[in-house]
């Protein structure tokens, strides 16, 4: 692809996008599963995630068990009020008006219904598009690849003017990552499950080595850093309709 940016503008505001609670067994710890809401001063918005399909908003209970997503933890809050377009609205936006999509990963807390926003390119890395299909959970992968404008980028890319993703591969082959700089808050890295949180242990080298690159960077930056799922920063973040500005 070119290396011009995709966007405008520069990111003006970071909204996080509450899609609901999880308690994971293994601990057990709660964490929160988190989108973004990217928007720029030429007046566009960028949705990074969609957080867990849509049948987990109906039903979680149900939901959790077809996919055997109960031998890993437990959805404790997902509702409508956790869905993408819910979410958005907080921020006075609906899916029409995103133009951008990007998937970190293609797990199940982050895919939701890749149907949403039909008209905003898909953004993901080539490696994860490469995939066979999305990962979803476990032996589970019942969704296929999405019949929409898809740009799979294979290198850190500029979306925008402040606004970059990084390849962050070990946690799934395609792992992304993004940095941003907002005008007051200055520059954030939002890992996503790159590092789920700053306690996790890696558990191969690519994560390790992925890890270390992304602190560099964000060390280097003075970057706040956002993690993907970690309990004890969860209750502290601004949820929208507050932003990062």
């Amino acid at each position: 692809m070119s290396a011009r940016p995709l966007l405008k503008g520069r990111p003006i505001s970071l909204g996080l996008l509450d899609y609901g609670l999880f308690r994971v067994h293994d601990g057990p710890r709660t964490i929160g599963i988190c989108g973004y809401l990217i928007q720029t001063d030429a007046g566009e918005a960028v949705l990074v995630d969609l957080g867990f399909p849509p049948a987990y908003a109906a039903d979680p209970e149900a939901a959790s068990k077809a996919d055997a997503l109960t031998t890993f933890g437990t959805v404790l809050t997902c509702t409508a009020e956790n869905t993408p377009a819910a979410q958005l609205a907080k921020a006075g936006l609906t899916e029409a008006d995103i133009d951008l999509l990007v998937l970190t990963h293609s797990h199940i807390d982050h895919i939701g219904d890749l149907a949403f926003a039909p008209e905003a390119p898909l953004i993901l890395s080539a490696a994860e598009r490469a995939l066979p299909r999305p990962l979803y959970w476990g032996d589970r992968q019942p969704l296929d690849w999405p019949d929409r404008e898809t740009l799979a980028l294979e290198r850190d890319t500029d979306l925008a003017a402040g606004l970059r993703v990084l390849m962050a591969p070990g946690h799934t082959p395609g792992q992304i990552a993004l940095l941003l700089e907002l005008p007051q808050t200055g520059s954030v890295l939002l890992t996503s499950d790159a590092i789920s949180r700053p306690s996790e242990i890696f558990a191969t080298d690519r994560e390790r080595q992925t890890a270390a690159r992304l602190l560099q960077i964000a060390e280097k930056k003075g970057a706040v850093i956002l993690y993907g799922h970690d309990p004890a920063q969860w209750p502290s973040l601004r949820k929208v309709p507050d932003l990062y500005l």
